[in-house]
């Protein structure tokens, strides 16, 4: 049996973190912490460690500045091997983050992008270990690439 990996699962609220859950079988038999934005979802984890980080935007600099300090604060408590993202911001963060842990990394851009590649994901993705598109027509030679329907 492989090793258990400790994985920290971050998304923002709402579709992002509906979509991070449909991933959880994905996760079976790890260590997964996982951090959003809204405070209740944890009831949704069946008692899975969650972590709340502040909610912030582009226009929002201080916001995302706090909420960067959460996520450095998670990631020294939780030392990830992995980190595994559906987005936003705390997503951006947590991809770029993880190459400091030397956690390998998955960007998985939103099914609701269907048109484009998110603005979250075009600023992390290229960071990303394996950045990820659900539609085959967003896929490109420098990324994010079609593997398939996930979600």
């Amino acid at each position: 049996m492989a090793p258990t990996k400790k994985i920290i699962a971050v998304a923002s609220g709402g579709g992002h973190f509906i979509q991070l859950l449909r991933l959880r079988p994905a996760f079976e038999g790890h260590q997964v912490s996982y951090v959003t934005t809204i405070d209740g979802y944890q009831e949704a984890l069946g008692g899975a460690r969650c972590f709340v980080v502040r909610d912030a935007s582009r226009w929002d600099k201080i916001g995302l500045l706090v909420m960067l300090l959460q996520l450095l604060t998670v990631f020294i408590r939780v030392r990830p091997d992995v980190v595994i993202t559906t987005g936003a911001a705390p997503g951006v963060f947590a991809v770029r983050l993880a190459k400091f842990f030397c956690a390998r990394t998955l960007w998985l851009d939103s099914i609701a992008n269907a048109e484009e590649v998110s603005m979250s994901g075009e600023l992390a993705g290229p960071y990303a270990d394996l950045w990820l598109t659900q539609w085959p027509e967003l896929e490109r030679a420098d990324g994010p690439v079609f593997k398939g329907r996930v979600l």
